[in-house]
């Protein structure tokens, strides 16, 4: 875990207080990914203007609008109701008949009886119930009952007078502004629109950052770049992608290089220890010389552990490795040098990895728990996205002050001269540069057999 992550761990944990906390809580539950981000940046602000002015619209105009309407229509019935009442006659009452159909649009007519009907439940949304309603009882202030919803046109309205009920329809436009609905599918439908245009453009710029981020991950995984990636995108995109092509080249040619150089240094120095090695032999036989071809032994042990090491950083090409019959060699290892070695696996046997290095791997770590303990239980998962090899043996196991240090080339926890006893100090090295080299690593930790637990962790 990085310094970073650690902070941010630390602060996740700590209490949420006031606005930090708020804003803690709220980050939580955002989207990560920048294509969802991009569209809650896009999304967000147009659905609370359209929100806004929805609502400015809807209290100020429509109510308004309405209001109006179902005031004059309210006027026109009051009208009709008081020449009722002063002109009570038959003849009279067929003449406000006809001049309320041609000149109020409204239907008239009287039954007899002052029962209504049973008050209709409103509808959850209807903003003509309630201003009609509250027109009537203001400006008429008799016994009413309306009906908006039965048909849909028309709006029937019942009112009680002396001994009779005068019944209305009248024209639901002429009460309510029924257009306005249209308004709220243009500013919809143009949302939608936007919407619609703002994921196929973000779909365009996304994808190139996407490919730069594969890109940058196979290569921290010691992989190849996926094929036919070259920057795209935006100018900055672009850029990001130019210079990180330039960055694994030169990671490449300075790798190519070091180990040229090292080959061409292994083949000098191997020519040396070849002479210096027929030198003694012409010499003849004694202790000192006896000692001299031990630190030529030595010499050339610690060249090519050094070479091995240097070997782990050659880009290989990712292949197929079955772990089950890797382990099977370890184990076959094992009972040749008279160990124990148990294993499991749970998962997919088969991972793409580097083959060669992922076998140095494994079998540095087990060589290195076969040198100093008596048994060796391995423990595999390979789950969709990890790969998790747990080495428990019964050693003697490694200080927790020098857990670190022992992954340092050439550092040895003994002082042995005799590097077949102790090794080179290069075998844990190696292993953590190999996982390293997969976008993993390997740590130590204290065993429950009581030596030392080993474990790689790679991503899949």
């Amino acid at each position: 875990m990085t310094l970073f992550d650690q902070i941010r761990r630390d602060q996740d944990r700590s209490p949420a207080t006031g606005i930090s906390g708020m804003l803690r809580w709220l980050r939580h539950r955002l989207p990560t990914g920048l294509y969802a981000r991009s569209l809650l940046i896009i999304i967000l602000p147009m659905l609370i203007l359209q929100t806004v002015v929805a609502f400015v619209f809807m209290e100020r105009h429509w109510q308004l609008v309405t209001e109006r309407l179902s005031e004059a229509v309210t006027r026109d019935i009051s009208a009709v109701i008081e020449l009722i009442e002063l002109y009570p006659e038959r003849e009279d009452f067929d003449k406000i008949v006809n001049v309320a159909a041609s000149r109020l649009n409204l239907i008239v007519s009287l039954e007899p009886g002052t029962e209504l009907p049973s008050p209709r439940q409103r509808p959850f949304f209807s903003i003509l119930d309630q201003i009609l309603s509250d027109e009537i009882a203001e400006q008429i202030r008799r016994p009413f009952w309306i009906d908006t919803v039965g048909m849909s046109r028309l709006v029937e309205i019942r009112i009680v007078l002396e001994d009779q009920t005068l019944r209305i329809f009248a024209s639901r436009n002429s009460a309510y502004a029924s257009n306005t609905h249209i308004f709220l599918v243009w500013m919809v439908s143009t949302a939608l629109v936007l919407i619609v245009i703002s994921i196929l453009f973000l779909r365009g710029q996304i994808r190139p950052i996407t490919a730069l981020a594969n890109a940058a991950e196979s290569f921290g995984k010691g992989q190849r770049p996926p094929e036919g990636f070259s920057p795209r995108g935006a100018d900055e995109v672009r850029r990001a992608g130019l210079a990180f092509i330039l960055m694994r080249e030169r990671i490449e040619r300075q790798m190519e290089q070091r180990t040229a150089m090292l080959a061409g240094v292994s083949h000098d120095l191997r020519t040396i220890l070849t002479r210096f090695r027929l030198q003694l032999a012409l010499a003849g036989d004694g202790p000192e010389l006896d000692s001299l071809n031990q630190d030529i032994d030595d010499m050339q042990s610690m060249l090519e552990g050094y070479l091995d090491f240097a070997k782990g950083e050659v880009e290989e090409d990712v292949g197929r490795l079955d772990l089950s019959e890797l382990f099977e060699r370890v184990e076959a290892d094992f009972a040749l040098h008279e160990r124990a070695l148990t294993w499991k696996l749970d998962g997919d046997p088969l991972v793409f990895v580097r083959p060669t290095a992922f076998t140095r791997l494994v079998t540095n770590l087990a060589s290195n728990a076969r040198r100093y303990a008596n048994r060796l239980d391995i423990d595999a998962r390979h789950t969709a996205k990890w790969l998790v090899i747990i080495f428990d043996d019964d050693g003697p196991g490694i200080p927790k002050e020098a857990r670190d240090d022992v992954f340092k080339p050439f550092y040895r926890l003994d002082e042995a001269r005799n590097l077949d006893a102790s090794g080179t100090g290069l075998g844990l090295a190696i292993a953590r540069d190999i996982a390293r080299s997969h976008g993993g690593n390997v740590t130590l930790e204290d065993s429950p057999l009581g030596g030392l637990r080993a474990v790689i962790r790679v991503p899949v």
